[in-house]
């Protein structure tokens, strides 16, 4: 087995105990994957009393008094987010979806389903202007316009969820219960445990987890349904804008999904000959520099950290 280095020296540099994760660090994959099966279990056991501690924190911090109107999990379909809504279901009035336009559909209806066996009111909004509109005035986007693409394809999504529910935005709130984990990249290093933007508090109770610490939560609770999309591309799949694409990425959808690369060879036909030259008439170009990322996309610019694929085979 080999892990990078740069792995271990987060390890050294690592003054807590793993099994009692605390609020100020991830605890290092290395760490967490060298753990005893109990123990593994007992640190997960105990990330769920954290997870529920953070979801608590955002409302208390954050409610000022005012109306909590509905109690949204964020679920894209992938197996985190799955995850995330088995834990919340119990105190989660609705579930909430954005339909980017440019996606598979089978973890679209994965959702659909999950959310009707889970008894959660599924919320689905379909992104206002479509992939294939915004392609064809701008051309594929590169990771320089990621944040562009998550703000028209799922931020309008999150407000027009938000507008459903809240019908007074001075006396009432909505809480937003997101995935975003600080392991998952770099920019997501120091994602807020919770936060309010204007009428909606972010809560982000899986800060502190880690890929194993996932992988475990799912051992323990083996009837957790999985998403075909997650397991044969490794994400979710209800979002493929490309901005964040790996080499080879079209051939690995088409591989599992021919009719999904058939659709996005076409559109590729259709910004070429709206005007767009290369490489912004190819989708996955990945040209420009990295930019943010929004509170409801995955990490796709991070599905294989160097060193963990190892690690997790071990574990599952």
């Amino acid at each position: 087995m080999t892990v990078e280095p740069a792995l271990f020296d987060e390890a050294d540099a690592y003054d807590g105990n793993p099994v009692e994760p605390d609020y100020d660090q991830p605890t290092p994959l290395t760490l967490v994957a060298a753990l005893t099966k109990p123990d593994r279990e007992l640190r997960v056991k105990r990330l769920i009393e954290q997870a529920h501690d953070i979801y608590d924190q955002g409302v208390d911090e954050h409610l000022d008094g005012k109306r909590l109107v509905a109690q949204c999990v964020l679920f894209s379909g992938g197996n985190d987010s799955t995850t995330l809504a088995h834990l919340f279901k119990g105190r989660a009035t609705h579930a909430v979806h954005a339909n980017t336009t440019i996606g598979i559909e089978q973890p679209r209806q994965f959702v659909r389903d999950t959310s009707a066996a889970w008894g959660l009111p599924l919320i689905e909004k379909v992104a206002p202007v479509s992939y294939r509109e915004l392609v064809i005035e701008r051309g594929f986007p590169g990771p320089a316009m990621h944040f562009k693409m998550y703000q028209r394809l799922k931020e309008r999504c999150l407000d027009a969820a938000r507008n459903e529910l809240i019908s007074n935005p001075r006396q009432e709130r909505v809480l937003f219960i997101a995935g975003r984990r600080r392991q998952e990249s770099k920019r997501r290093a120091d994602v807020p445990l919770n936060e309010r933007d204007g009428s909606v508090i972010w809560v982000s109770p899986l800060a502190f987890w880690t890929k194993p610490d996932l992988m475990t939560y799912r051992l323990m609770n083996p009837g957790i349904p999985r998403n075909q999309a997650s397991d044969t591309l490794h994400m979710s799949g209800e979002c493929l804008c490309g901005a964040f694409a790996h080499r080879g990425e079209l051939d690995e959808i088409g591989y599992w999904y021919p009719e999904v690369r058939a659709e996005i060879e076409a559109l590729e036909a259709e910004v070429s000959a709206a005007g767009h030259p290369e490489p912004f008439c190819t989708w996955g170009h990945g040209q420009g520099a990295a930019s943010k990322v929004g509170p409801m996309c995955s990490s796709c610019d991070a599905r294989f950290i160097p060193g963990q694929t190892d690690l997790l085979e071990e574990i599952a």
